[in-house]
């Protein structure tokens, strides 16, 4: 059967007569001009500056292993910069390894793009495998967390059976990175809860010195008769009521002295937590605080490392907690404008 010709690809340009053809190990022959070619492509550059042994040969340049329609969309593209989508489904995978090979990064990225949006549970393994062939580090890591998100069912495929017989290698690298990925979940989640424990201590603070203060609710200092006082609803309500009940039970505590209750501990070690971190020692309302810092002052342990240290981070969480208020305040602004609709 003689070769099939196709015409000179797609293209809006007025060209010389074709002077290069491309063989496609189906037979196609498709005609292409050596300096589009050699413009968008240093391989082909490289194959076109080789000198021919024949003056009258023909340049021919040989493309195989791929679907001729691939070679096709391939050269298509050299011209026109365009691929479209029906393009991508049937040949993504060997437009990515053409654009690897002949080094062509505009149509290598839109490959890397148009299979990621084409990534299932079945091609994942095989686009892993492609992304490591053809150094595609974006397309890699999406395959993985596919896979990681997904392994039961990708387990159950005929690309992981091929793998698991095939590359032991690319098997121990994916098992290794989603326990990796695992760790670093379980990390995420301890510094998560972590961050809202110093949030609510932080809350804590700005309650205690609120209440000893200017008081809240039903407690206040001695010079403020909070009954009297129109006050607006308290903004920490939940933190405010729940530091009075503390407070009113420390003041009456009998066991305290002797240290056998809980909750006056917990009291006990926000009243230390406070002289950590108070600036306003000579004028702090809050109780205990000068007495605490001068106690720490005799016995030397004026810098505690774990209480400084936590009281660095409750600052911290403190701070993080003041820069994204106003989100939350927006967000609840917007969520009350729907309900009232």
């Amino acid at each position: 059967m003689g070769a099939k010709t196709i015409i000179e690809p797609y293209t809006t340009q007025v060209l010389p007569e074709p002077d290069v053809f491309i063989h496609t190990s189906g037979g196609t022959r498709i005609q292409g001009h050596s300096t589009v070619l050699a413009s968008v492509s240093p391989v082909f550059e490289n194959i076109i500056d080789r000198p021919c042994k024949h003056r009258s040969s023909e340049r021919i340049i040989q493309i195989h292993g791929v679907p001729c329609n691939a070679v096709a969309a391939f050269i298509t593209f050299l011209y026109s910069s365009m691929c479209d989508e029906d393009e991508m489904d049937k040949y993504g995978i060997h437009l990515l390894t053409l654009s690897h090979v002949y080094k062509v990064p505009k149509l290598k990225q839109s490959c890397i793009k148009g299979l990621i949006q084409r990534l299932t549970v079945e091609n994942v393994v095989d686009l892993l495998q492609l992304a490591r062939l053809c150094d595609a580090p974006d397309l890699r890591v999406k395959c993985m967390k596919l896979l990681t998100t997904h392994f039961k069912a990708v387990e159950k495929t005929e690309g992981w059976e091929f793998l698991n017989q095939n590359d032991p290698w690319l098997e121990l690298e994916i098992l290794r990175f989603m326990d990796e990925h695992e760790t670093r979940k379980e990390k995420s989640r301890r510094h998560k809860k972590e961050q809202e424990l110093y949030a609510q201590l932080g809350e804590a603070m700005e309650c205690l010195e609120h209440i000893c203060t200017e008081g809240c609710t039903d407690v206040g200092p001695c010079h403020v008769d909070i009954r009297k006082e129109k006050r607006m609803p308290c903004t920490k309500f939940s933190t405010c009521q729940s530091l009075q009940f503390l407070i009113r039970h420390f003041a009456t505590c009998k066991k305290r002295m002797n240290g056998g209750c809980l909750q006056c501990k917990r009291m006990w070690q926000l009243f230390k937590l406070h002289s950590y971190v108070c600036q306003q020692t000579d004028s702090c309302k809050v109780p205990l605080c000068r007495q605490i810092q001068l106690k720490m002052q005799q016995e030397k342990r004026k810098d505690d490392p774990r209480w400084k240290l936590l009281a660095k981070k409750v600052a911290s969480a403190k701070v993080i907690c003041s820069l994204s208020f106003p989100k939350r305040k927006r967000d609840e602004h917007i969520r009350g404008m729907n309900t009232s609709e």
